[in-house]
C-alpha cells in the first residue's frame, strides 16, 4: 500500500497544473495584491523530494519551482477490514530565487497563497478513495544561500484520507 503515497503525489500535481489550478490562482492572486509574479510553467512542477542543494548540483535547478511529494503515510484502520485507511502527509514545495534579497518573501507569499487556494477549491472527494478536508498549514524557511543568489522556500503541508481496498 506505500503506493498510495505516489498516487496522492499524481493526484496533487493533477490538481496544481489543471486548468482551475495554480497558474489561475497566481493570476487571481496577482490581480487581488496588484504585485506581479510569473506564472510557474508546468516543467518546473516536479513530484520528487530533493533537497534545493541537491538539485541545483545534480540537475540544474529552474525557478521558481513546485515539489509535490508525500512526506508520511499511516495506516491506522479506520475502517478496519480495508487494506488501507488512513492518512497521507504531503508536502508542496515552493522555492523561490532571485539575485536580490528585496521582495523574495513577499513574492513566495503569493506563491504559496495560490497553492493554498487550489487546495481550498480542491476539498472534497478526489476519487480513488482519497478524500481532502481542507485543512493545511504553511511553514517559511530562512533565506540562504542558492538558486540566482537567494533561495527561500515555502512548504504547505496537509493531510489527505485514504480508504482503498
Amino acid at each position: 500500500m506505500i503506493g498510495i503515497g505516489g498516487a496522492t503525489a499524481t493526484k496533487v500535481l493533477q490538481l496544481l497544473v489543471g486548468p482551475e489550478g495554480l497558474n489561475a490562482s497566481i493570476g487571481a492572486v496577482t490581480a487581488s495584491t496588484g504585485i506581479l509574479v510569473p506564472q510557474i510553467p508546468e516543467e518546473h512542477i516536479f513530484t520528487d523530494n530533493v533537497s534545493s542543494d541537491l538539485a541545483e548540483t545534480s540537475a540544474g535547478a529552474k525557478y521558481t519551482s513546485v515539489y509535490v511529494y508525500c512526506e508520511k503515510i499511516a495506516n491506522v484502520l479506520t475502517e478496519k477490514f480495508r487494506g488501507f485507511s488512513g492518512r497521507i502527509q504531503m508536502a508542496v514545495e515552493v522555492r523561490v530565487s532571485q539575485d536580490r534579497l528585496e521582495g523574495l518573501a513577499k513574492k513566495l507569499q503569493l506563491y504559496t497563497d495560490a497553492v493554498s487556494q487550489v487546495l481550498g477549491q480542491s476539498r472534497g472527494d478526489w476519487g480513488q478513495g482519497l478524500f481532502y478536508g481542507g485543512a493545511y498549514e504553511v511553514n517559511f524557511s530562512a533565506v540562504k544561500h542558492g538558486g540566482r543568489n537567494f533561495i527561500k522556500t515555502g512548504k504547505i503541508i496537509f493531510q489527505v484520507d485514504a480508504s482503498v481496498n
